[in-house]
């Protein structure tokens, strides 16, 4: 197998955009049109942001975030085993609910900012793995 991606466009600046829900070229345009549906062009330079390939990379990154930043720590403070079950378990599962309904959205358009900063598009078939499996 190949190489993989070159760095084709800044990342920072492109996947800094797409955590803001802006179109990574431009910066200008909206990312998605609904809470996690990416608009097909941006309307500031026409750059076509559907041919970024999400798939489920910003949901697994979004667990692993939220398993190892928020869920691991919260397992050492007392209150989480010494009280009862139903205030602890409504108490932390709404805000992490919560926080991590916020978070998909931001890790998505981050994702897509760093699929096109490497120029990664849903046409490269060689870097998709699966397909190499069939």
């Amino acid at each position: 197998m190949g190489a993989m991606a070159e760095i084709k466009h800044p990342l920072a600046r492109s996947v800094g955009r797409g955590v803001q829900g802006r179109c990574p070229a431009c910066g200008e345009g909206k990312l998605f049109w609904k809470y996690l549906k990416v608009e097909s062009r941006c309307e500031a330079c026409d750059e076509e942001l559907a041919r970024y390939p999400a798939d489920d990379g910003p949901a697994y990154l979004t667990i692993l975030l939220v398993g190892h930043l928020l869920i691991a720590p919260l397992l050492l403070f007392p209150f989480v085993w010494e009280m009862s079950p139903w205030l602890t378990v409504p108490g932390i599962l709404i805000p992490l609910a919560l926080i991590t309904l916020w978070a998909l959205s931001r890790v998505k358009g981050g994702w897509i900012g760093l699929m096109y900063a490497l120029g990664v598009t849903d046409r490269d078939h060689r870097l998709h793995t699966a397909d190499a499996a069939d």
